[in-house]
């Protein structure tokens, strides 16, 4: 986990330079700042909108005395979203607006309640199920 957090400080602010020299050389500085600040607009708007649908769909969740839980995933990836699309740069804005999108962003709450469930909620093999409880008869 270690290396990976180092491997995302250095591959994603390298990137970013990167994609914003390679833009600006071929746009301009100003559309390239215009361009940054028209995608946080943009993705401020889409993000707000998605988020209220999510809230929707949990408060429907609750109100049917269900567990949120996907929703709440899918809340905290629209959290991720917006960090990303609110940050300066073209990298982590394709990844904020890629988490925008609805089947996407589905997938990734399969794939972590998978992988969750994966880790976390396994039976142990090598004990036997036991199931505590009490029995009664109604006699009439």
């Amino acid at each position: 986990m270690f290396k990976l957090l180092i491997l995302l400080f250095i591959f994603v602010p390298l990137t970013e330079i990167y994609l914003l020299i390679q833009i600006g050389t071929q746009i301009g500085a100003g559309p390239t700042l215009g361009l940054i600040i028209l995608t946080a607009i943009i993705g401020a708007y889409l993000l707000r909108i998605q988020g209220l649908i999510t809230l929707t769909k949990i408060r429907q969740s609750m109100d049917q005395g269900e567990l949120p839980a996907g929703s709440l995933i899918e809340g905290l990836i629209l959290l991720i979203a917006g960090m990303l699309l609110l940050t300066p740069g073209f990298f982590t804005d394709v990844l904020g607006f890629v988490c925008l999108i609805p089947r996407i962003r589905q997938g990734l709450v399969n794939l972590l309640v998978r992988r969750f469930f994966a880790l976390h909620v396994r039976p142990h093999e090598s004990q036997p199920v036991v199931i505590e409880g009490e029995f009664h008869t109604d006699e009439h």
